[in-house]
């Protein structure tokens, strides 16, 4: 006969007589459980002890454990000494698996038990392979806030999402998945609350189980936490009836409870010797800059994320989750990083998550916090190598070149980015392991990164300290908003270039939501605390920026068309396979690569010409130019065999698409900084 996993059913779970409480904490020596009144939430009407079962849960069941009732813990233990604790039998706790919020008129929150039915109609996931998937990284509240499509009282909310004309946005785009910034029930840290700022981004994780109340819309607050829920699982249903995958960025890496002066609301003073990391004399050691990090070296830690993941991926459908910070999780006993981590092993290998995306911010700023390439099998990452090379090869090494007379580094290292970043992937995870992105909610947006040399960040409150100075970026001329009309013309060319650079790479395209319209942050590269128009979306556009949205849409068009864009696999040289892209590069010329042509920073020019036979999509070929100067170049297009013809798809010279057809040998004109797309006959 198994034994009983003794971390089973943590939280409350309801039975027709009522409900069972389980919680976890190995130092506590008692735990007290406080139910309050329906209609008042700071009158105690019942408290009930909880009962150890030797393995460090407490328990209790009771008839008045029932949906709708909110209730806290109160937990005693030791002061100091081992084991060391923070306890405080005056404070009332969170449960941390509790799947609703209220907050009393005095501030504290209560934990809220919730009847989670939903009727899911029978819509299920996308399940969308990870070669055709574009995510659309958005803010929940954000995306909607601006609207007018959307009624007024949904706008900023999670059925603002939901409605109809967001959904017809995202699908005429051709975005295959939306990835919410966190979702999860937060608060503004006691830092920014005391200067009168509020965090909008949300990486300040009260509850790991809780959906954001704030972002529902202000009927389904009313309803209170069960009215929250549903509205979110209604926006779940709705976009996945799209086709539309849903991704949430998880902050699983630290709490809201900050360092040992933050507010105690739940692990700290249930068991703060398990949940946190510390030293041998009690200290946080904080590898995320918040105060506090999780220590997921301990079982009880690694079973509250997994248990919040397999309930957000089954109860509420979601498709996939990109781990903030996610060097933390994969720390061991001694704080080092494991690629082998129980955590990260356990995750990817879960029946219970199967098929769902796992995505890692591959750094923390620990000590050796930086691992893009190093997760296991499985995992996906946000690529910063991309990130970084793209913008410097389409705006620093340009802004270098006016300055020198010459750039500094040539077209090889942007190739190894373009074609999956085989450098950083290993062979098994292939170059979908790779989460390309040239933006992201943290940083310039697009159109900033060819608008601006330096951050504009006074709005924040910090004099302009704030925020990274390692942009890549490159005003074009003048610092800003300007009339000139050269400039403007070169920084919408460099906005093409750094979108179709994106969309037409091998990996998993990430873009951020706006800049398929050329969305500004005026300069501000860290708008975290900007609730208002500095970052929600904008929707009433100019001319040009629906051009702009013409090009990206063409781009994805592109992208979902031709396998040979999206290889599942590295090509291995010799070896056809059908998951792969063959591979073949030539000069301006049309002549194979030198070595002196990947090197020389002279050498800016690059044809790349892929080739791929998909075993739905059937043969596939196109070719690639990339041209990295301020100067026409004439380029001849390379003789292959079996190629008899190319047609031109796409030109980031313009902002607009006319095709034409040329034959191999002959010669084309190349614009100043600019690409072009071709199908291979």
């Amino acid at each position: 006969m198994p034994t009983p996993d003794p971390l089973r059913d943590l939280g409350v779970t309801l039975t027709t007589d009522g409900g069972t409480i389980r919680v976890y904490s190995a130092n506590a020596s008692g735990i007290e459980l406080c139910l309050f009144s329906r209609k008042d939430l700071n009158w105690i009407t019942d408290t009930l002890p909880l009962t150890p079962d030797g393995n460090g849960v407490w328990s209790a069941t009771s008839p008045k454990l029932a949906a709708g009732r909110s209730y806290t813990l109160r937990a005693t233990g030791p002061e100091s000494g081992p084991p060391r604790g923070r306890f405080d039998p005056n404070l009332h706790l969170i449960d941390p698996y509790a799947k609703g919020l209220t907050r009393a008129t005095g501030g504290e929150w209560r934990s809220t038990i919730l009847d989670e039915d939903f009727d899911w109609g029978g819509v299920s996931k996308p399940a969308t392979p990870v070669d055709r998937t574009i995510i659309y990284e958005a803010h929940a509240k954000g995306m909607t806030k601006l609207n007018p499509a959307v009624p007024e009282r949904l706008r900023g909310s999670y059925a603002g999402l939901a409605h109809e004309s967001t959904i017809r946005y995202l699908q005429d785009l051709g975005v295959t998945a939306i990835e919410l910034l966190p979702v999860h029930q937060f608060v503004s840290e006691q830092r920014l609350v005391a200067m009168g700022l509020t965090n909008y981004w949300g990486y300040n994780t009260l509850s790991f189980f809780a959906p954001h109340a704030a972002w529902a819309s202000p009927k389904a607050q009313s309803s209170g936490p069960a009215g929250v829920l549903r509205e979110f699982k209604g926006m779940v249903r709705l976009l996945h009836e799209a086709g539309i995958e849903v991704i949430l960025d998880v902050v699983y890496n630290h709490t809201s409870e900050e360092g040992p002066a933050g507010p105690t609301s739940s692990l700290r003073g249930l068991d703060d010797a398990t949940y946190y990391r510390q030293d041998a004399h009690g200290s946080y050691i904080d590898t995320t800059g918040t105060g506090n990090a999780l220590n997921t070296a301990m079982p009880a830690t690694q079973r509250l994320i997994l248990d919040s993941l397999r309930y957000w991926a089954n109860e509420v459908q979601i498709d996939g989750f990109r781990f903030d910070l996610a060097v933390t999780l994969a720390r061991d006993a001694h704080h080092e990083f494991d690629p082998e981590h129980p955590l990260l092993t356990a995750i990817r290998d879960d029946p219970a998550l199967a098929g769902t995306k796992l995505i890692a911010e591959p750094w923390d700023i620990g000590h050796d916090g930086w691992h893009t390439g190093g997760f296991p099998k499985g995992w996906l990452e946000w690529n910063d190598r991309y990130r970084d090379r793209v913008r410097q090869f389409w705006l620093s090494d340009i802004a270098a070149a006016r300055s020198t007379g010459a750039a500094p580094i040539g077209i090889g290292r942007l190739a190894t980015r373009v074609s999956g970043s085989s450098d950083l992937f290993s062979p098994d995870r292939g170059p979908g392991a790779s989460v390309n992105f040239v933006t992201a909610h943290d940083g310039f947006t697009a159109w900033d990164l060819a608008s601006y040399n330096v951050k504009h960040n006074l709005g924040n409150g910090e004099n302009n300290r704030d925020g990274t100075d390692n942009n890549h970026s490159f005003n074009h001329g003048m610092e800003g908003k300007t009339n000139d009309p050269a400039i403007i013309t070169a920084r919408r060319k460099a906005l093409r270039n750094l979108l179709a650079t994106l969309l037409l790479s091998a990996g998993t395209p990430m873009m951020t939501a706006g800049d398929e319209i050329g969305r500004s942050q005026r300069g501000n590269n860290n708008a975290y605390i900007h609730d208002d128009e500095l970052s929600w979306l904008p929707w009433d556009l100019e001319e040009w920026q629906r051009d702009v949205f013409a090009i990206a849409r063409a781009g994805i068009r592109f992208r979902l068309e031709h396998p040979a864009i999206r290889p599942r696999d590295f090509g291995v040289w010799g070896e056809t396979l059908d998951t792969a892209t063959q591979m073949d590069w030539y000069n301006a010329s049309g002549v194979s690569m030198s070595i002196q042509d990947w090197d020389s920073p002279a050498e800016r020019t690059l044809q790349y010409l892929a080739a791929s036979t998909h075993e739905v999509d059937g043969f596939n070929r196109i070719l690639l130019i990339v041209h990295g100067l301020e100067s026409e170049e004439t380029v001849t297009l390379p003789r292959h065999a079996g190629v008899e013809s190319y047609t031109l798809l796409f030109d980031s010279a313009y902002d607009w698409i006319e095709q034409s057809d040329h034959a191999p040998g002959s010669t084309i004109a190349m614009s100043p900084t600019s690409m072009k797309l071709f199908r291979a006959h």
